[in-house]
């Protein structure tokens, strides 16, 4: 448990439901996509800039193709961006592997059947995409939704506040797990408690308007929220599973 952690919770916190971000926080597809835009920015004699895509962290694709196409100065239409880039995307989703505890978490929660949803910037179709290959994903989720079946995605609360009203279960007593900083301003504008595990460690300390900030999501402990404690912890000491690295 960090720092964060400890300061931010007490025995009062009781959570009735969990919602998850995909990207980053679940699923390592940012990894797996890493040099997606850079070939496609090369086809356009471009040359990709990190610190502006660590930026876009948690943008919907929308969002991101717009300011792509501004910044690199494409001559291009969004949805000729998305056309061209799209099925270089859907290439990689369908490799990419879920991150450390996240089955773990996932399966715990269905096992306490406990309401849990996943609540993405993705756009519907392509979550499907990217869980495609990841057992029982489908199954175990209350609910699912992505950026498209909302007003606005985050930061605006539609998303959460839309996943919560789905499971019948007040904002108040929902907590959102976030790898990025769109995802937890829009937690916290629903109301919402959020656990961040950042995507960018080197950032981490900039998120700091989220309850507690995790390394991974083997550090989480159910229990600080009410939630049922994991069985496998030997000694206080965390489980292992095959670790893959975010960045």
């Amino acid at each position: 448990m960090n720092n964060f952690e400890c300061e931010s919770q007490n025995g009062e916190t009781h959570i009735s439901a969990v919602i998850l971000d995909l990207d980053g926080t679940i699923l390592n597809t940012e990894q797996t996509t890493k040099g997606v835009l850079g070939e496609l920015l090369a086809r356009y004699g471009k040359v990709l800039d990190r610190e502006k895509e660590d930026q876009r962290l948690g943008m919907t694709f929308k969002e991101s193709s717009v300011a792509v196409i501004k910044d690199y100065d494409l001559p291009i239409t969004t949805d000729r961006f998305s056309e061209e880039i799209t099925p270089m995307y859907q290439e990689k989703w369908v490799h990419a592997k879920a991150l450390p505890g996240a089955n773990r978490l996932i399966q715990h929660l269905y096992k306490h059947e406990k309401s849990f949803a996943l609540a993405s910037n993705s756009m519907r179709k392509n979550i499907d995409t990217k869980i495609s290959h990841q057992k029982g994903w489908r199954e175990y989720f209350s609910v699912i939704l992505g950026s498209d079946q909302v007003k606005s995605g985050k930061p605006s609360p539609d998303l959460f506040l839309e996943a919560a009203n789905k499971m019948g279960v007040d904002a108040v007593r929902c907590l959102v797990i976030e790898d990025s900083m769109v995802g937890v301003k829009a937690a916290r504008a629903a109301g919402m408690k959020v656990v961040a595990v950042p995507s960018l460690q080197n950032a981490a300390n900039q998120y700091y308007i989220a309850d507690s900030v995790l390394h991974s999501l083997l550090e989480f402990r159910p229990e600080l929220w009410g939630l049922p404690p994991f069985e496998d912890w030997v000694d206080n000491a965390l489980p292992i599973e095959p670790l893959y690295s975010k960045v």
